[in-house]
């Protein structure tokens, strides 16, 4: 059925294409709707403990897609243990100008240079707010929150990638995150910090030393002060070489981060097919795969188990997404592979482990 559809979708615009699907999501989560695809998705738990979480299973969506929260009850129903929503930004911001996402088709790949479209922190919070309304209740008297545990109330946990705004200097991009946070923690299950995305200009330059040492240092001494638990990752780059890279790890577990996602885009360009190669932004998808793969492993290597990996980019089939959970990660991320494999690749994922 999906091979249908994708044919007929994959004659919009890229960016087109996304919206209406995420339209699609929305109605999805109205009932009876939303427990059909339940019914058409659910598969087995596989539970799996992380960051003081229980994840139902080791599947999950990758930012980027539901950038503003609006859709989260219809893709609950997909399988997911757990959604990533995001990149939210303290303040709107259009984003950078069209055209900005590119499917390149021979390669099984996408490039986007979105660069934080965000309609901001109070709109994504309205729609939180309403997505878990009746299922978190009031998490200002919930008796969890008082008691600072960390215990999700949902049945799906749900991650918020937090990322500055464009026109937020790098030497105050802290203040911007510390906002964010401090708007979130309650709704979160988890905190992701953006500071890999290729299509902000600067952005990635936070992953330096320097940078990365006093953005951390604010961000763990400001968690410090909360009584509530909430887990706090970091998502890096894939084109850090290995001494960025290993900087970049020991500071993250210097400064007492819960956990590390590998990784955002790349900016590579190696062997691609499509005519739309040349395009600038970030590369996902199956020229990913190896990359991803090669980071993930040195990542294993220098944490040596004391915090879970998050693996992402690449993944397109059940197999890839065994080899990323062999190799050692905790959890995966899915989000080209549902473009090209459609939103049943989390079940098939669950079903053939």
């Amino acid at each position: 059925m999906y091979s249908l559809f994708r044919s007929l979708l994959f004659h919009l615009d890229p960016e087109v294409a996304h919206q209406f699907t995420l339209q699609l999501m929305r109605i999805g989560g109205i009932e009876p709707i939303h427990s059909i695809l339940r019914t058409i998705y659910s598969a087995s738990s596989k539970p799996v403990n992380a960051f003081g979480l229980t994840f139902k299973n080791p599947v999950g969506l990758a930012a980027g897609y539901d950038k503003d929260a609006v859709a989260i009850k219809g893709l609950s129903a997909l399988g997911f243990g757990h959604l990533e929503v995001g990149t939210v930004t303290p303040k709107p911001q259009p984003g950078n100008p069209r055209p900005r996402v590119f499917r390149l088709l021979e390669d099984e790949a996408v490039i986007n240079r979105m660069g934080f479209p965000s309609r901001g922190a109070d709109f994504a919070l309205m729609s939180l707010r309403g997505a878990l309304k009746g299922r978190r209740g009031n998490l200002l008297a919930n008796a969890e929150t008082a008691s600072g545990k960390n215990t999700p109330r949902n049945d799906i946990i749900i991650g918020i990638n937090l990322g500055k705004n464009k026109d937020t200097p790098l030497e105050e991009a802290a203040s911007d995150y510390l906002e964010l946070m401090r708007q979130f923690m309650l709704l979160a299950d988890y905190l992701t910090i953006n500071i890999s995305s290729p299509n902000t200009v600067g952005l990635r330059r936070l992953q330096g030393r320097g940078m990365l040492e006093n953005l951390l240092g604010e961000i763990n001494a400001e968690r410090g002060t909360w009584k509530l638990k909430r887990p706090i990752l970091v998502k890096i780059a894939p084109d850090l070489s290995n001494e960025e890279l290993d900087d970049a790890i020991g500071i993250i577990l210097d400064k007492n981060m819960d956990g590390i996602i590998a990784t955002n885009t790349t900016l590579a360009r190696e062997r691609l097919q499509s005519k739309y190669q040349g395009e600038s932004g970030g590369l996902s998808g199956s020229p990913l795969r190896g990359r991803s793969e090669a980071v993930l492993r040195q990542v294993l290597k220098r944490v040596n188990e004391k915090v879970p990996i998050v693996s992402v980019g690449g993944i397109m089939n059940p197999d890839d997404a065994k080899r990323r959970l062999d190799l050692g990660a905790t959890l995966i991320q899915l989000y080209t592979g549902l473009i090209y494999q459609g939103p049943g690749l989390a079940k098939k994922i669950l079903v053939e482990q």
